[in-house]
């Protein structure tokens, strides 16, 4: 949407955890070191659940995930069997299906938050100004939240 392909991880609070433009790679190609780097940085423990669109699925990208993460929501592409299928419309599998339309909202955000336009040439400059994007929704989110304290402290001193 935003001129590069740009992968982002969000937590349960929708704030940006990890960003990454990628350079000629394909989507398959990138989950698995994108989640290595998370499950380093936040431990194993920590990660219960993964959301990707259709175009990451590979076969052994969802056994490796697995492997780290308790819930892999990573819809096959194409005909499903009966076991992906069964999966696929499992109550937790919607759940978290449903929650990843937050992330491509996020992405989009993205483009309110700088990534609109890139006075900058060059991919160089286009890394720096995601970077700065990822930043500012960041802050966004934490001034609406200081916002949200604020109004509530009001309300309870006022009655």
């Amino acid at each position: 949407e935003i001129g590069h392909n740009v992968v982002i991880a969000t937590d349960q609070f929708d704030f940006i955890l990890y960003h990454q433009v990628i350079e000629h790679q394909k989507d398959p190609d990138i989950i698995i070191p994108v989640a290595d780097k998370l499950l380093q940085r936040y431990g194993e423990n920590t990660i219960g659940s993964i959301s990707t669109d259709k175009g990451f699925w590979r076969p052994e990208n969802k056994a490796v995930l697995q492997l780290y993460i308790e819930h892999v929501i990573m819809p096959k592409k194409g005909r499903k069997n009966q076991t992906e299928q069964e999966e696929e419309s499992s109550k937790k599998f919607k759940q978290l299906r449903i929650a990843h339309s937050a992330v491509e909202s996020n992405i989009n955000a993205l483009e309110h938050h700088g990534l609109n336009r890139c006075p900058d040439k060059g991919l160089k400059g286009f890394k720096k100004y995601t970077a700065i994007g990822v930043l500012a929704y960041n802050l966004h989110l934490i001034g609406n939240e200081i916002i949200a304290q604020r109004a509530r402290y009001a309300l309870r001193k006022a009655a």
